[in-house]
């Protein structure tokens, strides 16, 4: 560190670095943004000059061998997460990385174990990990307060559907005046984003099960429907977790503008736990007892988008512990290429047989 502050470097300054993980680092007033890397040197410097950035590169290695350089956030596209973190973890930078975590299990898994092996902090950026209600529940199941958890139902949208077809970039967060929208192939194109719906989206709500439940995937089957594109854009999962729950979760991206889903319904043998995400209302329905409803969330409490990185900095200085740990990224993707894997075959897939 220098001046007693985290110097962090990101590797990928895109529409969603310039919209929440930049502003995170600025904000923070023990962090530096020490350099930014994107693949044309006039346009990293230009992301430098405006967030006020210490350098700019066009070579992702040269940023993470900075002298004194303590963190990496890697915010590039897919297909890119696993060379990008594997050099910052060999070189003992701590890693923030952008969901989905890799493109394939094997690749996510490496970097967990590469992680644990040099106690670096290895986050994945999942912003509903850090909802007041995200937490609550993680912790009425974890106290017993559901008993057993024997079932959970998820449906997930968001109108992304237009991304993932390549037919705009226009982001749909309810954001109109961003720094940056995505650049095109990002979301759509298979051999960069891996998928559809499945890597874009999915990748939430699988690591969310995780998260909540702290339970691994054990099978899956899925189907998939692409509408026309070369992308999957619905999608209907049924999951079997490692301690017996089974999960139905159903996701898409093609909604209206103005409609956007995430229920998460989870039955144990004590209670049944009712969240849905983009209103902010959690409820819990003992089997005895009274029930109890919590205080909705306001807007800016519903998708704290700038969470992981303020998070990510506070738990690389010691000051808070990882909210959102990278076993939960690898628990989705283990979700995402079985579900690919089931759809291609029509057959069950079983985690162990990846």
């Amino acid at each position: 560190m220098t001046n007693n502050k985290l110097n962090v470097g990101v590797v990928g300054a895109g529409w969603w670095a310039t919209y929440a993980h930049i502003p995170g680092i600025i904000e923070h007033e023990r962090a530096n943004l020490s350099a930014i890397f994107k693949r044309d040197l006039n346009k990293a410097k230009i992301v430098a000059q405006d967030f006020g950035a210490d350098q700019a590169f066009d070579d992702y290695k040269s940023l993470i061998l900075m002298k004194d350089l303590d963190a990496v956030i890697i915010s590039s596209t897919p297909n890119m997460h696993y060379e990008h973190a594997k050099f910052a973890l060999e070189q003992g930078k701590h890693v923030l990385m952008e969901k989905p975590m890799t493109i394939t299990v094997d690749e996510s898994q490496e970097l967990c174990a590469l992680a644990a092996n040099k106690k670096l902090e290895f986050l994945v950026s999942c912003p509903w990990h850090y909802t007041k209600h995200g937490i609550e529940a993680r912790k009425l199941i974890k106290n017993g307060e559901l008993g057993l958890i024997k079932m959970i139902s998820i449906l997930m949208t968001n109108p992304i559907d237009k991304l993932l077809k390549g037919i705009n970039t226009t982001p749909t967060h309810e954001m109109n005046d961003v720094y940056q929208e995505p650049n095109k192939g990002s979301y759509n194109d298979p051999s960069i984003a891996g998928g559809g719906q499945i890597y874009c989206q999915v990748s939430h709500a699988g690591a969310y099960l995780s998260f909540l439940t702290d339970a691994h995937p054990k099978e899956v089957y899925a189907k998939f429907d692409y509408a026309g594109s070369v992308n999957d854009i619905y999608d209907a999962l049924t999951i079997t977790m490692d301690n017996g729950t089974l999960v139905n979760l159903a996701s898409t991206g093609a909604t209206p503008t103005n409609i956007k889903n995430y229920e998460v319904r989870i039955f144990g043998t004590k209670g049944v736990l009712l969240l849905e995400l983009w209103k902010g209302t959690m409820e819990f329905y003992p089997f005895h007892g009274e029930s109890k409803k919590y205080e909705t969330l306001n807007a800016e409490e519903i998708y704290p988008h700038k969470a992981p990185v303020l998070n990510f900095i506070d738990a690389c200085l010691g000051l808070d512990t990882n909210g959102s740990k990278s076993e939960h990224g690898l628990a989705a993707m283990k979700i995402i290429e079985a579900a690919c894997t089931s759809n291609n075959t029509k057959k069950p897939v079983k985690i162990k047989d990846l």
